[in-house]
């Protein structure tokens, strides 16, 4: 209802910018796990969009890293994140020292890329496991991989 002296368009120009700052900017990335071989120790999880940081995420101070009891279909949220290209990675840390073990080079504990990226002489490369988060939430799932 207008009373003549244009206040609805200048509310509208005043209220919009307010509603649309209030809206949280970004899509939801939640990932699903399984194939865990036992409920013990934690899963380590990043997720990064540079792919000079990816699979580890230690250089990217913006990675979103998380750390969650090992529980098969444990869910990942990573929370809102801005559009953009991503990929994760995970280590079933299941002796709970907080990193990945390997003996001869070769990992002794499980693993997992975005994509199910396969694993040949070494991590998957960014592009292999990447995905587009644009728009309405993203919902992956990963089985954890084991060489031994």
């Amino acid at each position: 209802m207008r009373d003549g002296s244009g206040a609805l368009p200048i509310l509208t120009v005043v209220v919009a910018p307010l509603l649309a700052a209030a809206a949280p900017a970004g899509t939801e990335v939640v990932v699903s796990i399984h194939g865990l071989r036992a409920n013990k120790g934690r899963v380590l999880a990043c997720l990064t969009a540079r792919p000079a940081s990816f699979p580890d995420c230690s250089k990217d101070p913006a990675s979103r890293k998380l750390s969650v009891p090992a529980v098969e279909g444990t869910r990942l949220d990573f929370g809102t994140v801005p559009d953009g290209e991503y990929a994760f990675s995970l280590v079933h840390d299941e002796n709970g020292n907080g990193r990945m073990d390997k003996r001869l080079m070769m990992p002794v504990e499980g693993y997992g890329f975005s994509r199910d990226a396969p694993v040949r002489m070494g991590p998957p490369r960014f592009d292999q496991a990447s995905f587009s988060v644009s728009g309405a939430s993203v919902q992956l799932s990963v089985k954890v991989r084991y060489f031994f």
